[in-house]
């Protein structure tokens, strides 16, 4: 049956025009048919091109079984459940029922936004607030799903989304008045009900960490469980596995009070009094942890005698807040909520200050405007091999980037796998001819001053060669920063910046200019997929290490000296190559592409562990001479603006 969807006047062959059987697609799909048969866990990689998404589909929509299919994204979700799936589901002829589901704060909470147009009416409130709120009004009367993504009279950033979306903290679950018209509620019935349930990696693992009160479980009695975008889940799972507590839950906390105290309880002046002396000692927090865009280490930072008074301010303004909060109980369903959530932030604070407790990383988080407090354990290999083995079924790990040196073990330890297969599935693609690999002679150490400077001097020639369709990859955003700037001055070609503009806003700009160089770092590794001509050359600043300060690698270099290993090796080494080969990755997309790799990191050719890197990736021909890239440059065609496909996947 397998074999037959895979061939060119099969199920495929049929839905897809031009398609053409590929043999390691078909292994990949019987190698999913035996996991699923037999009930085993499979990790595949499978490069670029292989069409590992329809290698798994067709096998799981065939099998008959309850499929879980968790991706990447937000974007990854979306594209599977609104284009690939419904061309397999016709190829194939399938007639489940399908669901995508989301994280709850994607859906609009009915109660809460009823309680903000109230609110909005007030003479402190915002007037632009108020003309969103009532364009949300009259869009909740349309949507039947609810999805704030589908209403597009607000922005995906607007400032009005967390007002008007639940938390598992403010949810007021069965004593909600919306609650027969909840739209969370409903998606997950949707899901319950459904045979294919698409979801993201961050719900997934939310839902396994802690159960949603008054919603039941999420996956209850699912066979098969697959993992798109695989490599990015150790990292997720970490997050889910701790804990964590930050300055907007207490600030949204100190409103939901405000709120009470304005309608429902306008006798209790105490409310009001409470509810911003929360919000300024949340701020004064802020205040006392220093630098915006920091992360750092919390046992550290709790030595200092400012942090510690800041903190303790918190814990006694919070415990004031239950205190009057129990006065309310029993006036209102939000009051009665609002004091549980005091409560439960309180906890947290409280466990996240017992630094003594070990096995975990304790660390903050700081943006301008808030922070957070986190506890991450060392490792999530036990927790997560022991929810495996509670759920047995099916469950296959799939991504373009697991091995390092066509070895697995770095991501299966990280989960506690113990697959029955793992293989990888070469790229379709022919590298020797589609592409060419630079390391230029003459750079400077990584990180040495001027660096950046030397960059612009010795690569603006091949941008301006190439006429942009360039993308710039950085490891820090001080980089991206100090390089966009710098080429402005030197380019005369368009210079994009990330996070000037949303991400998508930023790629379609790209697309549009057709001559653009886009500087840019963490979110365009990974997930832009750029066809054709638009782009033919991708610039990586230097070897994609993990800063030495951050908390979580701490805790992993940490865990990996416990268990007597050598950290360098072991974890350093191969994230970075994980991460190289998805930057390498946005480079050749399909067979026709063609393009040049430059690695600004003499380390690549000098340092031992640059051959576990090179080896890591595709077999491109590899010289040290810009002259030969500029070279190969020339060769490709001229653009063609606006005639590529460009989207996030």
């Amino acid at each position: 049956m397998i074999n037959k969807a895979f061939s060119a006047d099969g199920a495929l062959g049929k839905a897809i025009p031009g398609f053409q059987p590929r043999q390691p697609q078909l292994d990949m799909a019987n190698a999913v048919v035996d996991a699923i048969q037999n009930q085993t866990q499979l990790v595949v990689e499978a490069g670029t091109g292989t069409g590992k998404t329809f290698a798994y589909l067709v096998p799981a929509l065939m099998s008959g079984k309850k499929v879980i299919i968790s991706t990447g994204s937000k974007n990854l979700q979306e594209q599977l459940y609104h284009r690939d799936l419904p061309l397999m589901i016709s190829a194939l002829g399938f007639y489940g029922q399908v669901a995508l589901l989301k994280g709850r704060s994607n859906y609009l909470c009915l109660d809460r936004l009823s309680r903000q147009l109230v609110e909005s009416h007030s003479n402190e409130a915002e007037p632009t607030l108020l003309t969103q709120l009532v364009k949300v009004r009259s869009w909740a009367s349309e949507t039947k799903s609810g999805d704030l993504g589908d209403c597009e009279d607000i922005a995906e950033d607007s400032p009005i989304i967390p007002t008007i979306t639940s938390t598992n903290d403010n949810c007021l679950g069965k004593e909600c008045p919306s609650y027969q018209d909840c739209f969370v509620l409903k998606a997950r019935k949707r899901a319950l009900e459904s045979d294919v349930v698409v979801v993201n990696h961050h719900l997934f693992l939310a839902d396994v960490a802690i159960k949603e009160t008054g919603f039941g479980e999420l996956i209850p009695e699912a066979d098969v469980f697959v993992f798109d975008e695989a490599h990015q889940l150790p990292d997720i799972a970490s997050q889910y596995f701790g804990q964590s507590v930050s300055s907007r839950q207490i600030q949204e906390l100190s409103k939901d009070i405000e709120i009470s105290y304005r309608t429902e309880a306008k006798d209790m002046r105490q409310l009001q009094k409470v509810g911003d002396r929360l919000y300024q000692a949340a701020m004064d927090m802020r205040i006392a942890l220093g630098e915006t865009g920091f992360r750092g280490n919390w046992r550290e930072a709790l030595k200092s005698p400012s942090i510690i008074r800041e903190i303790e301010r918190l814990q006694d303004t919070l415990q004031l807040a239950i205190d009057v909060l129990k006065l309310a109980l029993g006036r209102s369903e939000l009051l009665d909520a609002a004091y549980e959530r005091a409560n439960t932030i309180k906890s947290r604070i409280d466990r996240v200050c017992d630094v003594s407790i070990t096995g975990y990383s304790y660390w903050y988080e700081t943006s301008p405007r808030h922070f957070s407090l986190h506890i991450t354990p060392l490792s999530v290999a036990d927790k997560f091999k022991e929810h495996l083995q509670e759920k047995q079924g099916a469950w296959i790990f799939t991504s373009a980037t697991l091995a390092v040196s066509d070895d697995f073990g770095h991501f299966t330890q990280r989960l506690g796998l113990e697959p029955k297969q793992q293989f990888s599935l070469p790229s379709p693609f022919d590298y020797q001819s589609q592409a060419r690999l630079c390391v230029p002679r003459y750079l400077p150490e990584p990180n040495s001053p001027g660096m950046a400077e030397k960059l612009v001097r010795i690569l603006s020639p091949i941008i301006e060669h190439n006429q942009g369709r360039c993308f710039f990859l950085c490891t820090s955003h001080s980089m991206m920063k100090e390089l966009g700037e710098r080429f402005r001055e030197h380019l005369s070609l368009p210079v994009l910046m990330q996070g000037e503009t949303s991400k998508q806003k930023t790629l379609n700009e790209f697309m549009e200019l057709g001559n653009a160089l886009l500087v840019a770092t963490g979110a365009f590794w990974e997930g832009i997929d750029v066809r054709g001509d638009a782009l033919s050359c991708v610039i990586i600043d230097k070897l994609p290490f993990t800063a030495p300060d951050d908390p979580l690698l701490k805790a992993r270099i940490e865990d990996c000296q416990l268990r007597g290993g050598e950290p360098f090796a072991q974890v350093q080494i191969p994230d970075a190559v994980i991460t190289l080969k998805q930057g390498v990755g946005r480079l050749i997309r399909d067979q026709k592409d063609k393009g040049a790799l430059i690695v600004c990191d003499n380390r690549l050719v000098t340092r031992d562990y640059g051959g576990i890197f090179l080896r890591s990736l595709p077999d491109i021909p590899r010289t040290r001479d810009l002259g030969i890239i500029k070279e190969f440059l020339s060769t490709l065609e001229p653009p063609k603006v606006n005639e590529s496909d460009v989207s996030e996947s």
